[in-house]
């Protein structure tokens, strides 16, 4: 059911808009970075403007898998395991990457998303969703992440942007 051709990350809102065909299909709470918005390597900062989907990793892996250095680990995340390992920065259940497709923006040389490991991915039950928090990454819930998966085909696009999106709560097309 790879079905979306547009993700809309408003850091502003922090949500994530998922579209199909102009039509909005998606709607749910994601984390952005602590530290904002920015493009630049070390940054912390979630990257702005158009970007794909340039992998698709942890098809087929339990709600939850840990992931470490894009390979699952063999664990699934527990309060237990979180107390094991209270500062790892969590990466669950399903990874997208990133890829900028605006060269000097976000893509190649110091501002490259790709080469910065920018994904969207699970995250610790625990954690909060709608509060900018993550260390660049776009994190969504797990159950949220893992339905998202099954719609994000590779190469779909994804526009990252400061700006509140309010009319789309109410169901409009996106223009």
């Amino acid at each position: 059911m790879l079905d979306l051709d547009l993700l809309h990350i408003s850091i502003a809102d922090q949500m994530l808009y998922g579209l199909k065909a102009g039509r909005l299909c998606v709607r749910v709470p994601v984390s952005t970075a602590l530290n904002g918005a920015g493009e630049r390597n070390g940054s912390g900062c979630t990257p702005r403007g158009l970007h794909q989907v340039r992998a698709r990793i942890g098809a087929g892996l339990p709600l939850a898998a840990v992931l470490r250095a894009r390979r699952w680990t063999g664990e699934v995340w527990s309060p237990h395991l979180h107390q094991q390992f209270p500062r790892r920065d969590w990466i669950l259940t399903r990874i997208l990457w990133l890829s900028g497709l605006e060269p000097g923006r976000n893509r190649l040389g110091q501002v490259d998303t790709f080469r910065r490991y920018i994904y969207l991915h699970g995250t610790p039950d625990t954690e909060p969703m709608g509060t900018a928090l993550s260390h660049g990454c776009i994190r969504l819930c797990n159950t949220d992440m893992l339905a998202l998966f099954e719609r994000v085909p590779l190469y779909c696009r994804v526009f990252i942007d400061e700006a509140p999106c309010p009319q789309w709560s109410a169901g409009h097309d996106f223009q």
